[in-house]
């Protein structure tokens, strides 16, 4: 294992230091218990929205914290589910007055604590409210969750739903956005390598030298079939084939295309899928109106990428257009 570490046992702390100094103009980074927050929350009147999960994805979530998107995010251990109490003070940390929402992954843990945090939150008198995101095609159910996985349609959530919170929108309208969202979403990944877990100091999972993954979980947990590289364009056409059948899309939809690396992937062959991607469904007549490109929710250091797409109309690309100013994603400003 070669890594830009410490110790692999301090990988966490040690990397969200160097995430406070370098952003510190615009959030804080608390440590006892560990969340990140805006520097000017509560925002009076305004929804505060909250994620978190295991860390190893980033920039996800911390990299999403700021105007227009994220009040707070609660990173885990690497590839582990934050705790209730990091939550619960995350939560409070971001309520002025107009209730939370709570966007969490389909995956056990996070499910099971954020509720944990939300209930802990009430009783002290907050109004929170919570979606989960779901929006994998791959499997029905994986190590890690009971029903399929959410992957990149969390990454636009946050984006939609932080751009509604800045419009003051109500705390019912935000949540029944994401669920919105959500519905509207499919996703799918694939695997070129595995990724490598500090603690664990070698590869999650084997592959043959010429051997991909198709439908790999954001952990590498496996996915629907482990096949022999074949070029860029057919593994596109399988994995937007699973994608378009499943909701569906179809002939006259528009759609946000969100073409994301899973850490080792450059950002030369993350164009290539885009193209790829974009004459797929060209033929289908479907239109991309916007696109994300880039590595966004990671899984460490594999290489591969993954396919979200969110159907589209006038109100969402407005939402999607609005200004946002986070250290991961920021234009409109």
């Amino acid at each position: 294992m070669k890594k830009l570490i410490n110790r692999p046992e301090d990988v966490v702390a040690d990397a969200l230091a160097g995430f406070a100094l370098a952003h510190r103009d615009r959030l804080v980074v608390h440590t006892d218990p560990v969340f990140v927050v805006r520097a000017d929350a509560p925002v009076e009147g305004k929804v505060g929205i909250v994620s978190g999960g295991g860390s190893g994805h980033e920039p996800m979530h911390v990299g999403f914290v700021g105007e227009g998107m994220l009040d707070a995010a609660c990173p885990g251990e690497v590839f582990t589910s934050p705790t209730p109490d990091q939550m619960q003070a995350a939560t409070e940390a971001v309520d002025g007055g107009a209730g939370v929402l709570h966007i969490v992954k389909n995956y056990t843990g996070d499910v099971m604590n954020f509720q944990m945090a939300a209930e802990l939150a009430q009783a002290e008198g907050a109004e929170v409210e919570a979606v989960v995101i779901d929006d994998d095609v791959s499997v029905q159910d994986s190590l890690y969750t009971a029903g399929r996985r959410g992957v990149g349609a969390t990454v636009l959530a946050e984006k939609l739903c932080g751009a509604a919170a800045a419009k003051q929108w109500p705390l019912s309208a935000v949540a029944a956005l994401c669920r919105r969202v959500n519905a509207e979403s499919r996703s799918m990944g694939v695997a070129l390598t595995s990724c490598t877990v500090p603690m664990a100091g070698k590869p999650t999972f084997e592959l043959g030298g010429g051997e991909v993954e198709l439908g790999i979980g954001i952990h590498g947990e496996p996915g629907r079939q482990r096949r022999m590289l074949t070029p860029a364009a057919e593994l596109v056409e399988t994995m937007a084939s699973a994608v378009v059948d499943d909701l569906p899309f179809g002939r006259g939809d528009h759609v946000l295309a969100f073409v994301n690396g899973m850490g080792g992937t450059p950002l030369m062959e993350l164009y290539i899928v885009y193209a790829e991607l974009h004459r797929f469904l060209q033929e289908r007549g479907i239109e991309i109106e916007r696109r994300l490109i880039g590595s966004y929710m990671t899984s460490l250091d594999m290489a591969g990428c993954s396919i979200t797409l969110l159907r589209l109309d006038e109100d969402l690309a407005a939402l999607w257009d609005a200004p946002v100013d986070t250290p991961a994603l920021r234009w409109g400003r």
